[in-house]
Parts: C-alpha cells; structure tokens; sequence
C-alpha cells in the first residue's frame, strides 16, 4: 500500500501569494524543498491537492497551472526531492466563469482529488496526512478520513489563533511538520 502526503500548495509549499501562476513570483517557504526529500526518502508518495480558483476566475488557465508545477519540478530537483503527482481544483461555484464556475466535488474541504488518487495509488488510509494552512485543507483531510496537519505559515498560524482547533496536530512550517510526522511513525 502507498503512504501518501497531501500537500495543499500556496501557503504551505510556497509564500502565499493571491492567484500566484507566475513562475517568476514562486518562493518556497524555508526548509519545503528539504522536508519533501524527508517524505521521498522515508518512503511517501507526496501528492499535492490544490485549489486554483484564479482559473474559475479567468486569471489565469490550466495551462499556466501545469507551466508552474512543472517548475516546481525542477527548483525540487535541485535537493534531490519530487513531487509524485498535482492535483489541482480549477472550479468556483461562485466566481467562476463558463465552464469552471460549478457546483464540484474536487475544491476542497470536498474529497474528489483524493479519490482521483486511488486511480494511481492503494492509498494506506492509516499512514497518510493532509497537511495544510486553511480550514478547506484540514476538512478535506477529515472528510477524507486521514490525518491532519495545520501548519503555520500562509493563514495558519492566524487561524490558530482565532481558536480554529479542527485539526489533528500544528507544525509551525512544513519542515516541522515532516520532523513531527517522522517521529510519530517511529514511535
């Protein structure tokens, strides 16, 4: 079976930036790319789950989507680390436009980028985690049945603060939340 890390994309793995597509603007969040290789060579499957209203919104396309991830690629190749697979969510129910704006089962807290993953993977419900720096990262690791991680950078540390507790555990950054998984699964 897979062990699988979800990882939520902007303000987890990268500085949060409104609608970032822009290869030029992408900055990872001290230590991502070294907690990544920790996941790699301790045997998960890293999947990033991601929700891109900016396509919904017409900032920016599917495409531009693909262009940034693939450059993610090769700034992680750089450590030595990878990511497995993207998923991304490119539709709002609301501000969407044509035919991303919809009613989906993919944008998280909704499950459908997790299931999509059983295509590729016999997920180990038991040894996976979400992690993530909003509550719709946290619901989808919840409703998904696996374990949750809220991390501090992008909006997480605001929402701990403002006493949002939904989570399983709190990692300040990515970096310590791969230490805590780490030392979770030893013990």
């Amino acid at each position: 079976m897979d062990k699988i890390i979800f990882l939520d994309r902007d303000g987890t793995i990268n500085v949060e930036k409104n609608y970032l597509y822009k290869t030029e603007d992408f900055q990872f969040i001290s230590g991502v790319p070294e907690a990544i290789k920790s996941f790699n060579d301790n045997g998960y499957r890293v999947v990033v789950v991601t929700n891109q209203a900016g396509v919904a919104r017409g900032y920016y396309t599917e495409e531009d989507v693909k262009v940034l991830h693939h450059y993610i690629d090769g700034e992680l190749e750089k450590y030595g680390a990878h990511i497995d697979r993207y998923m991304y969510c490119p539709h709002h129910p609301v501000n969407g436009t044509g035919e991303y704006k919809c009613e989906c089962s993919c944008r998280k807290p909704g499950t459908g980028m997790f299931e999509k993953c059983r295509e590729y993977y016999d997920i180990d419900m038991d040894a996976s985690w979400m992690i993530g720096d909003n509550k719709g990262d946290i619901g989808a690791g919840k409703n998904f049945g696996i374990k949750t991680i809220l991390v501090g950078t992008g909006y997480g540390k605001q929402l701990r603060e403002e006493g949002y507790d939904e989570y399983d555990y709190y990692a300040s950054d990515l970096a310590e939340a791969a230490r805590l998984i780490n030392q979770i699964e030893v013990n």
